[in-house]
């Protein structure tokens, strides 16, 4: 765990810092691919920064909303370079709205643009792992496995490790695939199912889960919806593609 990196006089959060590296990173490869699917590159990168300021904006105007003494008391607190004090919720949904207007009024077609994406959602998600890592956020279980690690008093399932596995391979997986190969939405919907799988699994040994009714792992059950959505999807675009003649 390495939250805080000293360079120099300066004090800089390493988990912000590869957060940062992982937009960088994530709109290249999303750029690069939606010209190798025929897309215009600035279109799928513009589409990429509007997601982003909404979403930031967003999110830290929904933290606030919930701490509304903190920040009239200190409004320019609202400028903070802080991770840790934005509504993810809030600034998802925001992106994710600000990105389909923008995508309908450029007229970015749906599925490509989203196969464009994946492999950047992908390489932000080995960042973010990477970043939990840091930080020793979602961290994991107690446990005596031979890799367990000392963590917050306790030595854990390193979940985070985990995270970063999965997500490596994911990305590995979807670079591998050739646009012209596949149909529209394919790429998007392995990166889906296959995110969500892997959360699905590694939430049973996380030990920071949100618990709804006392026993349901909340990440557990929204990953279960989105990977039975991802499997429809794919299922609907197997039996969508052309047979071969006989």
């Amino acid at each position: 765990m390495l939250p805080v990196l000293q360079i120099g006089p300066a004090a800089v959060q390493l988990s912000g810092l590869l957060l940062l590296a992982g937009v960088w990173i994530g709109s290249l490869l999303a750029e690069r691919q939606a010209r190798r699917l025929g897309l215009p590159g600035d279109g799928v990168e513009r589409l990429i920064l509007v997601a982003l300021v909404s979403g930031v904006v967003a999110a830290r105007l929904g933290y606030a909303a919930s701490y509304p003494e903190v920040y009239l008391r200190r409004p320019v607190g609202l400028l903070a370079l802080t991770p840790f004090t934005l509504a993810p919720d809030v600034g998802i949904a925001a992106g994710l709205i600000a990105s389909w207007v923008y995508g309908q009024r450029k007229r970015l077609p749906l599925w490509p643009t989203l196969d464009a994406l994946a492999p950047g959602f992908a390489a932000f998600a080995v960042c973010l792992a990477l970043a939990h890592l840091a930080s020793g956020e979602a961290f994991g279980a107690p446990a005596d496995v031979p890799w367990a690690i000392e963590l917050w008093g306790a030595r854990r399932h390193p979940t985070q490790a985990y995270e970063l596995v999965a997500s490596a391979a994911i990305l590995l997986l979807l670079l591998r695939l050739e646009p012209g190969q596949t149909l529209p939405g394919f790429a998007f919907g392995v990166f889906l199912g296959l995110t969500a799988g892997a959360r699905l699994v590694i939430e049973a040994w996380r030990g920071d889960s949100v618990v709804w009714f006392e026993s349901l792992r909340a990440a557990q059950l929204v990953s279960l919806a989105i990977l039975l959505g991802a499997l429809t999807l794919l299922r609907h675009l197997a039996r969508s593609s052309p047979r071969p003649a006989r």
